[in-house]
């Protein structure tokens, strides 16, 4: 009880402390293990739990989905790859589909990889005053 108790004030200290481009990859984090998540359970024949953590991932990247602004040219890139991943998990959970859902946790890994690559740079812009 006690740890369960630490980690979740641990999560919650980081999530309180970081800033908006952190936030952004935390939750890319996030659907990640849930979808992957999602897999395992499928594969342990624990439908219900799969389900669960899919819905979760779900919202994630709806939630990315709704705060998107389509004025940045990078956004309309980006928001067909967001409706694909949400597609891939919504027919990956209708039909049990482990496929769509290994496709939705391929899209999302590599939105997030581009993510941590536009922090680094963003960065390094800031360190040499740009």
């Amino acid at each position: 009880m006690v740890n369960t108790n630490m980690t979740s004030a641990y999560k919650n200290q980081q999530i309180m402390t970081s800033s908006p481009e952190e936030l952004t990859l935390l939750l890319y984090n996030g659907a990640i293990r849930f979808v992957s998540e999602s897999v395992t359970s499928m594969d342990q024949g624990n439908m219900q739990q799969s389900h669960n953590a899919n819905l979760r991932a779900q919202d994630i990247v709806r939630e990315f989905m709704a705060t998107l602004d389509m004025k940045y040219e990078i956004s309309k890139t980006w928001m067909p790859l967001y409706e694909y991943i949400v597609h891939c998990l919504i027919q990956g959970n209708m039909k049990k589909d482990k496929e769509q859902l290994l496709q939705a946790k391929s899209v999302l890994s590599e939105l997030r990889e581009a993510w941590v690559g536009a922090m680094k740079q963003t960065r390094m812009a800031k360190a040499v005053g740009k």
